[in-house]
């Protein structure tokens, strides 16, 4: 048999990727799955279809997380999140191959995005020991006291990422790790395969496990038990589209005083502020009588 007869004849690896829970790869506890197809309609791969349970399950993994993650020093955290540039860097062209095949880039634009979601790790890791510094401080009082604010990591964040399959998730993603939160992501359901490529560089980059869980799927499914889930300490609406299925979230996450960030319209590519941080930051002040 010739080369040319033996690649004419070989049957695809066709690959199921699985979700990210606490540092591992688990199916989803349904058994479901979805196909994804590229850009020009053909298949692509088969993608675990997370359920309530799968939500659950992270969640739970989250919040075992949390203590270590937000109890390590914002140095050592800032670490972490330059390492998962490095590795993202090191596979480069393999997410530039699957934003060509997910959303029919160009080859330039596959390595705008790629260049600029790896730019985005480091631009968070070098906030992550320096928010403290802009948000918090000594406040002057009419008293023989001190007084200083400090802010605090709000807890397990829920975040519905959106269509960017890799920019746009590394931008909703960053901020909440860089200050100390743990989190559970609903990935884009149309281009799922670079957020897991993500999930896989994670598990590689001494990243905790369970500081980010990642599922794919339905948000119109997943989304609302994490809304009203009553572990959950805030939730980011990036990426609902529909005006009222946003408001519906909100209502939910008013059960136990989430902190919610609203979608809003914005140009991925430009250099973030800081609210992402802010956002599920909280404010802790300290009085201490002075002269003692």
């Amino acid at each position: 048999m010739t080369e040319s007869e033996m690649t004419e004849t070989r049957i695809d690896v066709r690959k199921t990727y699985k979700l990210y829970i606490g540092g591992d790869f688990p199916r989803s506890e349904s058994g479901r799955t979805f196909i994804v197809n590229d850009s020009s309609g053909k298949f692509l791969a088969n993608m675990s279809q997370a359920s309530r349970k799968d939500a659950r399950d992270a969640v739970q993994k989250a919040r075992g997380a949390f203590g270590g993650w937000s109890g390590r020093t914002a140095y050592n955290r800032a670490q972490i999140l330059y390492r998962v540039a490095e590795v993202m860097e090191g596979r480069r062209d393999q997410f530039e191959a699957e934003l060509r095949q997910a959303e029919g880039l160009t080859a330039a634009k596959a390595k705008t995005y790629v260049s600029a979601a790896i730019d985005r790790w480091v631009w968070y890791a070098g906030w992550s020991d320096k928010i403290a510094q802009v948000t918090g401080g000594a406040n002057p009082v009419a008293g023989p006291y001190f007084n200083h604010s400090a802010p605090e990591p709000s807890g397990v964040i829920a975040i519905v990422a959106p269509k960017g399959p890799l920019l746009g998730l590394v931008s909703v993603l960053a901020p909440v790790i860089a200050t100390g939160n743990t989190c559970v992501v609903v990935a884009s359901e149309a281009h799922p395969v670079p957020a897991i490529t993500l999930a896989e560089v994670m598990a590689t980059s001494d990243l905790p496990g369970g500081v980010v869980n990642l599922l794919t799927g339905s948000a119109a499914e997943i989304a609302p038990w994490l809304a009203s889930h009553m572990d959950v300490n805030g939730i980011d609406l990036t990426g609902i589209t529909d005006p009222d299925r946003a408001r519906d979230l909100e209502a939910s996450a008013a059960d136990n005083l989430k902190r919610v960030r609203r979608p809003r319209p914005e140009d991925l590519l430009a250099t973030p502020d800081l609210t992402r941080m802010t956002t599920f930051l909280e404010t802790k002040t300290v009085w201490h009588p002075m002269g003692i």
